[in-house]
């Protein structure tokens, strides 16, 4: 590959320069950091990216190529990227072209060459900062600039940008394999179109129905559902929550997503109506966070977020310590939540909360990814217990 000057400037001024790995241009966004050794596919396509440049804390990136089989949506969507080394070759027989191939034909500004573990230390001490990268000639006081004037996350609603514009339904294909290595489903999906009916698609009468609000919703999660069993209709983020009532769903799940979840209140109310009807719900990420707030709690911003595959989460009912991949900036603020709200989960990093149940309706949720991709697979238990969960037709 041709390697070209490229530098990232962050708001606080300081500079990093190496060479452009991905498309030529300026991009801008939340620098944040990843310390996942494996999954980079899945974490550019992971829509909770969405106006943030991640850095991998992998020094080497790349190794094993990109392949659609690994894809989380229908196309990245990081504001760039940024490695210590991008592989120029892709060592891998499922490899359709290498990572430097594949941001250029997504048109994502990356970078590679600098000192990742410096820039991370910075983050971590200081907390993200906004920043921006340019490839080429630009200068470092055009790029910090640039990083000034990027919004920021607190109050950004980024949910509109990334969900699906109708509904649809979701099955794994017919002939592909349900379950691959720890239960996971590997083969491709395909979707049906679908109409705001919620009808349950053709070969999977019988099951039962899942409403999946679609906030940012990583493919995997899906598959997870649909190989426990049950008929998925997904649905746009702004859904009323009368549209999903009127599909007559077994259960609800909320997804992962983008942005400040205090930034949607039509969200929040939506939830609050399905929790009053009685329907069974479960959340994951950003999900968790509406379902906190529709429940009575508060987020808050993270210093620097939790993301990676090896997050260690202690589960408070019995023990039991899961390790586990995350993705979030935000988090729900400890003591917050009323009364008939119970924490299930906390965080052995920073105490933070990563799941919730309430005390007599069939809702919960965690901030953590069961469905991995990248990541452990040790909670993948918890889609068993939504489906437990599902209320009879």
């Amino acid at each position: 590959m041709t390697l070209r000057c490229a530098r990232l400037a962050l708001e606080d001024g300081s500079c990093f320069e190496g060479v452009g790995c991905g498309a030529e241009g300026v991009t801008s966004g939340e620098v944040v950091f990843n310390t996942s050794m494996t999954g980079y596919q899945e974490i550019l396509t992971d829509p909770s990216y969405a106006g943030q440049i991640v850095t991998m804390t992998c020094p080497e990136v790349g190794n094993y190529g990109t392949t659609a089989l690994d894809a989380e949506s229908r196309r990245p969507f990081v504001a760039g990227f940024i490695v210590r080394e991008c592989s120029p070759v892709a060592s891998n027989w499922r490899s359709a072209a290498p990572l430097h191939d594949f941001l250029r034909a997504h048109h994502i500004v990356a970078l590679a060459g600098i000192d990742t573990r410096a820039l991370t230390r910075r983050l971590r001490a200081g907390g993200v900062l906004r920043g921006a990268i340019g490839t080429g000639d630009v200068s470092v006081g055009t790029l910090v600039e640039r990083a000034r004037q990027t919004p920021p996350m607190e109050g950004a609603d980024l949910v509109r940008t990334v969900t699906c514009a109708e509904p649809f339904a979701f099955a794994l294909s017919p002939d592909a394999p349900v379950h691959g290595e720890a239960g996971i489903a590997t083969d491709r999906e395909f979707l049906l179109p679908g109409r705001s009916s919620g009808a349950p698609s053709p070969g999977l009468a019988g099951r039962p129905l899942v409403a999946a609000y679609d906030f940012g919703m990583k493919w995997n999660i899906l598959r997870r559902l649909a190989a426990c069993g049950c008929a998925l209709k997904v649905f746009p983020a702004a859904t009323p929550a009368a549209e999903i009532l009127e599909a007559r769903p077994n259960g609800v799940f909320l997804s992962n997503g983008p942005g400040d979840p205090a930034a949607l209140p039509y969200v929040v109310a939506n939830l609050r109506a399905l929790i009053e009807a009685g329907v069974p719900l479960f959340g994951i990420c950003l999900g968790h966070q509406l379902l906190a707030l529709a429940l009575g709690g508060r987020t808050f911003k993270l210093k620097f977020g939790h993301r990676g595959g090896n997050h260690p989460v202690k589960d408070l009912e019995t023990g039991r310590v899961e390790m586990t991949s995350q993705n979030h900036g935000f988090a729900v603020e400890a003591g917050s939540l009323p009364p008939d709200v119970r924490v299930t989960h906390e965080s052995l990093y920073d105490k933070t909360i990563e799941g919730l149940r309430h005390r007599e309706r069939p809702v919960f949720s965690v901030q953590y990814h069961p469905e991995a991709s990248p990541g452990p697979h040790d909670a993948d238990y918890l889609f068993g217990r939504f489906l437990s969960s599902l209320r009879p037709d």
